[in-house]
């Protein structure tokens, strides 16, 4: 019950859940480690990728004869100093139609003048801006984000339009392009702040962003908003005119007024943009320093527990007494249904409640999940949920049925990360990606199949089908191949998880009208 006061938890004195390594797990330990190893030399391949952006042609051609800064160094100059989470880095790897690294956008969540913000970035670099389907999926996903948390978001629009060769996976259906549009406006009936700048080209579909955002700020020069560009209008009139004629910052800033800011270096535009965002008029959460102890093992040691696949999966009270404040964990119901681990402990000094896999998701185990699930929501407590599920599909049962209802009709914050396997219907009970999660991450081992690979040969006989099924299984349960789709939010190492889930901060509070801003 509120009472009006600063809210402060509540003193806990949780047992320690001391898991040292012993002898007996070294062999399965070791196995672990070194397709760990494996798995984060990808990872490091595929940073290396998003990092280089559309390659150094195309930044030099950006930065040299455009006269623009690449998509980070603008994110550098918009945030606050202290970092940020940023979503799906691996979005648009490996994909039919080509690499579209980062799917040419950077999102993620992030602080500007001191308020938790959501970003979306177009990079330039990437295809010359150009939205392919990958694009308008990540990009939706965090306005999604911003809606489901109550974020202001910030556009950085520098955008050239759908790739019109793919233009019916991008134009026509419900959660196609359209879509941003639509949750623009929702996001403003929300009272979900939003702020656009316009440091490139806003063509077509892109020029709809910052006119529908409630404040616009545009670069002298580089930023232009128009729905056909100069080539366009020579074509159909004969005419030849300038970009910055056409939709320059001049024009929208002194003649149209499309947009609110004129800003003649791109520095002042992000300048400007933090100013905007401090006059928000948002009451902060007081930061208060929390005492926050260390894990009494090694985080690095994750690194081993990282299950190679189900059979290399050790007790998962290992890898919770490395995640959480002081390796303490206040198990609920440990003697009954041990297939799964429930309880509360804390992360950054956080409360939070675990539920996780260790074995298969029996009867028992299942209406445990759901008792603890409806108390965590009875509660108001986050749920954490570290899945790794068994390799076979098995037919939904009543229990499991009955978690799934409870998973879906909670309505407090639920973080999923897939440490290990990710099959079948217990999946969907572990809060998967079909039952909305607020963010779902996958450390680099993890595997996304209805079936593992290898488990195949259950479900047909014909050896040259089970082959070829089990090499695509190999390819397409990947980490990586889920989040070159967005299947995830993306993909974190697990010696870094508790700084993810870190970022998990309360919504700031909207001051009402009548009060004065402070």
């Amino acid at each position: 019950m509120s009472t009006g006061a600063q809210r402060r938890p509540l003193p806990s004195t949780f047992p320690i859940l001391d898991k040292p390594l012993l002898p007996i797990h070294r062999h399965v330990y070791e196995t672990n480690l070194q397709n760990s190893a494996k798995c984060h030399q990808r990872y490091l391949e595929y940073q290396e990728k998003v990092q280089k952006g559309g390659g150094e042609s195309a930044i030099a051609r950006h930065t040299q004869r455009n006269k623009k800064l690449v998509v980070r160094d603008r994110l550098r100059l918009l945030l606050d100093e202290e970092g940020c989470l940023e979503l799906s880095p691996f979005a648009g790897l490996g994909l039919p139609y080509g690499d579209i690294p980062s799917a040419g956008c950077v999102t993620g969540i992030g602080k500007i003048s001191g308020l938790w913000c959501v970003f979306i970035a177009n990079d330039a670099t990437v295809k010359g801006g150009t939205a392919y389907p990958i694009s308008v999926k990540k990009q939706l996903r965090a306005q999604e984000v911003a809606i489901q948390n109550r974020l202001p978001c910030v556009y950085l629009v520098d955008s050239g339009g759908a790739f019109l060769p793919l233009q019916s996976e991008i134009f026509p259906d419900k959660n196609q392009g359209g879509r941003s549009f639509y949750n623009e406006a929702i996001m403003s009936a929300m009272r979900i702040p939003q702020v656009a700048v316009v440091c490139g080209s806003c063509t077509a579909g892109g020029a709809y962003i910052p006119t529908m955002a409630e404040e616009a700020v545009i670069v002298h020069k580089i930023g232009t908003i128009f729905l056909g560009g100069p080539p366009l209008v020579k074509a159909a009139t004969g005419e030849e005119v300038s970009p910055e004629d056409l939709g320059g910052a001049q024009l929208h800033a002194e003649v149209s007024g499309c947009v609110d800011h004129f800003a003649v270096m791109e520095e002042e535009a992000y300048q400007c943009t933090r100013n905007i965002i401090s006059t928000l008029n948002y009451d902060l959460p007081e930061d208060r320093e929390l005492s926050v102890e260390q894990p009494l093992h090694s985080e690095e040691e994750l690194k081993g527990l990282a299950p190679k696949d189900y059979n290399h999966s050790l007790d998962v009270r290992l890898i919770l007494s490395r995640l959480t404040d002081g390796s303490k964990f206040q198990e609920f119901k440990a003697r009954y249904g041990t297939t799964l681990v429930t309880g509360f402990a804390k992360i950054e000094g956080h409360l939070v409640g675990f539920v996780a896999n260790n074995g298969e998701l029996r009867y028992e185990a299942a209406l445990k999940g759901s008792h603890f699930i409806q108390l965590c929501d009875q509660r108001h407590i986050p749920i954490v949920f570290l899945q790794n599920t068994p390799p076979l599909p098995e037919g939904i049962r009543l229990a499991q049925s009955s978690m799934m209802a409870a998973v879906a009709c909670a309505s407090i914050p639920k973080i999923t990360v897939i440490i290990g396997g990710c099959h079948g219907a217990d999946s969907y009970a572990m809060c998967g990606r079909a039952f909305d999660p607020n963010f779902l991450f996958l450390w680099p081992n993890a595997r996304v199949s209805l079936v593992a690979p290898g488990y195949s040969g259950t479900l047909t006989h014909d050896e040259e089908e089970i082959t070829a099924i089990n090499e695509r299984l190999e390819e397409e349960s990947s980490a990586f191949f889920s989040s070159g789709r967005l299947w995830d939010d993306g993909v974190i190492l697990p010696q870094e998880t508790r700084k993810v889930k870190k970022k998990r901060k309360k919504k700031p509070k909207k001051v009402p009208l009548c009060c004065p801003a402070g």
